[in-house]
């Protein structure tokens, strides 16, 4: 039985469940830059979806050398392998090398998703899955036109969910967060939300370092924290696309804002994160 299906999705949900349940009993503590360590061992540990016929072959470590040609990709994701499939998805969403086709994308993340739900976060292709949760996630939001695949912002929040909780991983804790903070499919929740930022925030995702940095220096549903809120801006501005151009100007215009000590413990700030201190 496939994953997406909803008679399948007992795991996904309970995981939506236990993350509303764990977030409530800790405080949304992310402006004060205290999140991960701890706070990240709390996060629920799930069993494997009820009714998913998961694959029980040896999966080949993700960084072995992989074919180039596109016919032995598919014949690699074919044989079940998560890297393949992962690349053409990418490739497929895209319309790297091949023509752009949002739904055969989504067939191959949803392989490996429906294969590899019960996988260890520890394992090789941890990072595959997730992001393959995540992919699906966004496709969920807004849906493929003129496909089967529908927008369903539930599911898409169940997706990221899933991701966000049993792999911890950064992107969809960070697309878990704006869904509560601008009430996606839910009505919005300034906790839930800012707690999923800050998590995200302090594993290097830079959108959602720009996104805290920015609440943090306007005071939007935050206590006022210029400085910590330019070191959140500081650090995503880095590692901000040419594209992003948000980013960019949103830490201009909090640099120009900001006093001269709030410029200076800003840079404390940093130090002490490129040392690891992120206390």
């Amino acid at each position: 039985m496939r994953t997406f299906d909803r008679i399948g999705f007992d795991r996904i949900g309970i995981v939506a469940a236990l993350s509303i349940a764990v977030l409530a009993t800790h405080p949304a503590a992310a402006f004060e830059g205290t999140t991960p360590g701890s706070q990240d061992a709390a996060l629920p540990v799930v069993a494997a979806p009820s009714g998913v016929a998961v694959i029980k072959k040896p999966v080949p470590p993700a960084d072995i050398p992989q074919p180039a040609s596109l016919t032995a990709l598919q014949y690699a994701a074919e044989g079940g392998h998560p890297v393949a499939q992962w690349k053409l998805g990418r490739m497929y969403a895209k319309g790297d090398g091949v023509a752009q086709d949002d739904l055969r994308a989504y067939d191959y993340f949803s392989r490996i998703a429906n294969a590899h739900a019960e996988d260890s976060p520890s394992a090789p292709q941890a990072s595959i899955v997730a992001n393959a949760f995540v992919a699906l996630g966004r496709y969920y939001v807004s849906g493929i036109p003129n496909t089967r695949v529908k927008a369903d912002p539930e599911r898409a929040r169940e997706m990221f969910s899933y991701a966000a909780s049993y792999f911890g991983n950064a992107e969809a804790q960070y697309n878990l967060a704006r869904m509560y903070l601008d009430g996606v499919g839910m009505p919005r929740d300034t906790k839930y939300g800012i707690r999923w930022l800050g998590l995200a925030a302090r594993k290097g995702q830079h959108q959602a370092q720009a996104l805290l940095g920015q609440m943090l220096c306007s005071g939007d549903r935050l206590p006022r924290q210029t400085a910590r809120g330019l070191m959140w801006l500081t650090l995503a501005q880095d590692s901000a696309t040419a594209d992003e151009t948000w980013i960019k100007d949103t830490y201009k215009t909090a640099l120009a804002k900001a006093s001269d000590d709030d410029r200076a413990m800003a840079l404390q700030m940093l130090e002490r994160w490129v040392q690891g201190r992120r206390d």
